[in-house]
């Protein structure tokens, strides 16, 4: 088994030790109309794995996946639907206008959803999917007005694949501030968008969930020890550029992400039981 990933780093496969299991990878499909509905499925899940974490705000909060069949339309969540109530067919299919072109009973578009969602998929053809929610501890982060601290083995996923959108321009009914936020993201995974939350991407629905939320708890444990610190007057210990780096390497590919999500994509699946797939 190799321990090299398919862009020559190493990943998650490396710290695996096998005796006759194959290390699991993303399924591959020869009909695109039945990637299509995984995909949804998987999307599917992943707004019911959000609202478990309690990422749900009212309305707020969305994440998309880019179509195989169309790549310049993506999927995502019709407005106003709970996510704990919904299924595959429930989900909408947009255009790079805005147009929604395919989907359930409720075609309703947050357009912030597709104001962000679009320009970060029309400057990101690498990218699958894309998440962002008000979560609490993003949420609040993102008025600290600044980056990641690297302090944590699980915070080195994102050493030097973080950006930190340093402006707020309200809701995002316009153009402009979608494009703002995708050139500030550019090649990375993840964004703090200040006084606005988090958002991440990957190459699959799985891999940008899990960066959603260990990113949530990095935010989380950073706040906690920033506290501390302060409480006895000193500063958090910071991870050498170094050993960041190298740990990077192990923690921060794609398949790592997808990997890391399948716990938690196995678990939700067996509590939906199959009718999320509807």
């Amino acid at each position: 088994m190799s321990s090299q990933s398919t862009n020559g780093t190493l990943d998650v496969s490396s710290v695996a030790i096998s005796r006759g299991t194959e290390f699991p990878r993303p399924p591959t499909f020869k009909d695109p109309l039945d990637k299509r509905q995984y995909l949804k499925e998987r999307l599917t899940l992943a707004f019911r794995l959000f609202a478990k974490q309690g990422y749900e705000e009212g309305v707020a909060g969305h994440i998309t996946v880019r179509d195989p069949v169309e790549p310049t339309t993506f999927w995502v969540n019709p407005f106003g639907v709970a996510w704990t109530m919904l299924r595959a067919s429930d989900l909408i299919r947009v255009d790079h206008n805005g147009e929604i072109i395919d989907g359930g009973p409720v075609r309703l578009l947050n357009k912030a959803a597709f104001m962000i969602h679009s320009a970060v998929h029309k400057a990101r053809p690498d990218v699958r999917a894309i998440a962002h929610s008000h979560s609490i501890y993003g949420r609040a982060f993102s008025t600290q007005g600044r980056n990641l601290d690297i302090i944590t083995q699980d915070s080195c996923a994102f050493y030097n694949d973080i950006a930190h959108y340093d402006s707020f321009g309200g809701v995002v009914l316009g153009p402009e501030e979608g494009l703002h936020i995708a050139e500030a993201l550019g090649p990375r995974k993840a964004a703090i968008l200040s006084n606005h939350g988090l958002l991440t991407c990957g190459g699959s629905v799985e891999s940008c969930v899990f960066w959603f939320m260990s990113l949530e708890r990095c935010c989380q444990a950073q706040l906690a020890a920033d506290a501390a610190a302060a409480g006895r007057g000193g500063e958090t210990v910071k991870i050498s550029e170094e050993d960041a780096a190298h740990t990077y390497k192990t923690v921060g590919p794609e398949l790592t992400g997808w990997f890391s999500a399948k716990p938690a994509f196995d678990t939700m699946e067996y509590q939906s039981g199959s009718e999320y797939k509807m």
